[in-house]
């Protein structure tokens, strides 16, 4: 039993998608706790896409794909805050049609590959197994990144959470803020599509937070919360993948998901038990 969960880390491949993974958990988690307490899973998604065109530019022409990916999600930010501004549209309209049409620009420009499909693949699917020193030391910095911006910014991200008004009278400056959150947002997607690709990125900035919310109320007790569970997901999707030979981030990003699921269905169980115990002393009396 003990040779299972130890002998896929015997190869450094797999060491170094572990630490990959643990490294995106961080970052994930501090930003997706806020993403979670504001509702802005949508735009995570669609921020998640967004950077596709980017990426798919950089691609074919082999320049930086991290700074194509960062130039395309300022794109997406900006084309969100123009359309609602000055549009009668609503802020969620405005993401859905840029999230639409920046997934299909990204698409159509990979497509102008002849083998396009294992390229998209890589991309939206992410290859944890592949990554380098270099994705290493990227990752490394958006973890520092992400930990002094969440540390500096964590008042006016949480007042923002719960009243964009009282961020507004207290003098937090909530649009200013809100574009911070985004770039946050931006930089953990933009990072950590070679680990887990642009469109399971998403599964770990919503799964890890979403279960911790659950389990805990306190922001700071979220953050570590949603690490733990991501964790957990990182290392039981390695160990599936190495043994059952199933897509490493796909499975890892499914793990994430059902234990939310799991601690739900258990809370759940929990509650109906308390309840019967409390009604069992009324129905003897």
């Amino acid at each position: 039993m003990l040779e299972l969960l130890t002998e896929p880390f015997a190869y450094g491949f797999m060491r170094t998608a572990l630490l990959a993974g643990l490294l995106t958990v961080v970052t994930s988690s501090l930003i997706g706790t806020w993403v979670v307490l504001r509702g802005m899973a949508f735009m995570g998604d669609a921020l998640a896409h967004g950077v596709l065109p980017g990426i798919a530019i950089a691609f074919l022409l082999g320049g930086n794909l991290l700074l194509g990916g960062a130039l395309s999600a300022a794109v997406m930010i900006g084309g969100v805050s123009l359309a609602s501004a000055r549009s009668r549209l609503g802020e969620d309209t405005s993401i859905g049609l840029l999230f639409v049409g920046m997934l299909a620009a990204g698409v159509a420009i990979i497509s102008k590959r002849g083998a396009y499909a294992g390229d998209l693949t890589t991309i939206l699917f992410g290859d944890p197994i592949g990554v380098t020193a270099a994705d290493l030391r990227i990752i490394a910095a958006a973890v520092v990144v992400t930990l002094v911006v969440t540390v500096l910014f964590y008042r006016p991200f949480l007042v923002l959470s719960f009243s964009q008004a009282k961020s507004k009278v207290l003098g937090l400056r909530p649009g200013i803020t809100h574009i911070v959150m985004l770039a946050l947002v931006a930089l953990v997607v933009v990072t950590s599509f070679r680990t887990v690709g642009t469109l399971l990125v998403f599964a770990f900035l919503v799964a890890p937070p979403a279960t911790a919310s659950l389990i805990s109320r306190r922001v700071p007790v979220m953050m570590v919360t949603a690490m733990g569970v991501g964790a957990l997901a990182v290392v039981v999707g390695l160990l599936i993948s190495f043994h059952y030979a199933t897509a490493t981030a796909a499975t890892i990003a499914g793990i994430s998901v059902l234990v939310f699921f799991l601690v739900l269905a258990g809370q759940e169980v929990r509650d109906r038990y308390r309840a019967a115990r409390r009604r069992a002393p009324a129905a003897t009396a």
